[in-house]
């Protein structure tokens, strides 16, 4: 990742806070930003510690959306929750942000390619067919903390025997 490209998202973070602060007639807090986010996560807003960490692998890669889309939508956190205190990730005060400064809808997850990021995923299955798993879920059927069920077909997910 380019200095010039942390410079452009630190640039776009304080026009979203400075727009934000002209919008309320308040003042706003830049927070600390990061570019140490892993995973397939683009962006995340760390609320109490005032603090944006930005995936810098996805930001190569689509720095256009980032300016577009996940700056505003990581700052909207903040904002959220300086204004109304805890509340939903992507609830109801989230979404009129979004919409009322940025104008945009408002999307939990991005559209971005995940394979340069994608960690070692494993093979379980459901009544209506095999699904991933990423480490830390894997971990956690294995361990007997969780267990997870198909989104569509509502059963549990079993452990995929490779034979």
């Amino acid at each position: 990742m380019s200095l010039s490209t942390q410079q452009l998202v630190t640039k776009k973070v304080k026009q979203c806070i400075d727009h934000a602060s002209t919008h309320f007639d308040q003042h706003f807090m830049l927070p600390k930003i990061n570019f140490n986010q892993k995973g397939k996560i683009a962006g995340c807003a760390r609320l109490q510690k005032n603090e944006l960490r930005f995936n810098p692998i996805l930001l190569d890669d689509n720095v256009d959306a980032f300016l577009e889309e996940v700056v505003p939508h990581e700052v909207c956190h903040l904002l959220a929750y300086w204004l109304f205190g805890k509340v939903r990730p992507h609830g109801k005060e989230w979404q009129n942000l979004m919409f009322k400064l940025f104008s945009l809808k408002g999307q939990t997850y991005h559209q971005m390619d995940v394979t340069k990021v994608k960690g070692k995923s494993f093979h379980y299955q459901c009544q209506c067919g095999p699904i991933e798993l990423g480490i830390r879920r894997h971990n956690k059927v294995i361990n007997g903390k969780q267990i997870y069920v198909c989104k569509k077909c509502r059963s549990p997910l079993a452990a995929y025997a490779l034979v």
